[in-house]
């Protein structure tokens, strides 16, 4: 490989990582288990309160 290649190489992956981090994220936010289980049940205490 020579070293015009192995430059525009390193640059282009710099420039996609870039990209990647800008863009906008597929995954949702982790929620911790216990965190999902305090929302549940806050959750059927409103509907049960209605």
């Amino acid at each position: 490989m020579n070293r015009r290649k192995k430059g525009n190489q390193i640059l282009k992956a710099r420039a996609k990582k870039a990209n990647a981090k800008l863009s906008s994220k597929s995954k949702p936010k982790y929620i911790s288990k216990a965190d999902r289980e305090t929302l549940a049940t806050e959750d059927t205490n409103v509907v049960s309160g209605e």
